[in-house]
């Protein structure tokens, strides 16, 4: 059974039907693990890789999207109830995690609130910049940054025109 830190709080029972009930799977780079609307089917406890979940809009629709390729076990829902309802450690577990998540949602509000968009779109391309060149649209990247895509279109324009990118359709190079 492969390992993820929230399993080590199961009671040997409860471990034994995990193994039994879940299998690792291996998604690529790209794959949609769920999208707006879609009814919740489980748990995805990420072993490896970068899942990235974001809302698409109003009423807390959401969608999940493989950034780097990842290993994933899938908790059925049935088994999910079941572990939150007989393990505290398993129900502490998944709500530290979701506290962390909230933590960055928080400081993610702050940002949009507080700091100029040309410092976070100058932060997220210095921290891409070794992958460059990114593959990413400007309305995708507006998403990310949680602004129009006017505004990035214009703010990338500008470091154009500065030589610190070169911009194509759907793609940045850094430069």
């Amino acid at each position: 059974m492969s390992q993820h830190s929230i399993l080590h709080t199961l009671a040997p029972q409860l471990r034994q039907q995990f193994a039994e009930q879940t299998q690792v799977m291996t998604f690529p780079s790209g794959q949609v693990l769920f999208n707006p609307g879609e009814r919740c089917q489980g748990l995805p406890l990420v072993l490896s890789g970068v899942v990235k979940v974001q809302m698409t809009g109003f009423g807390y629709r959401a969608e999940a999207n493989v950034e780097d390729e990842a290993e994933v076990i899938m908790v059925p829902r049935p088994l999910f109830d079941r572990l939150m309802d007989q393990s505290d450690g398993f129900r502490q577990g998944i709500m530290e995690s979701y506290g962390c998540r909230l933590d960055d949602l928080m400081l993610l509000v702050e940002e949009v609130a507080f700091r100029r968009m040309d410092e976070r779109l100058n932060e997220w391309l210095q921290a891409r910049a070794e992958r460059s060149p990114l593959l990413i649209t400007h309305q995708d990247l507006a998403i990310e940054l949680g602004t129009a895509r006017e505004v990035v279109s214009r703010l990338l324009k500008e470091l154009e025109r500065k030589n610190q990118v070169r911009l194509a359709r759907g793609r940045i190079d850094i430069l």
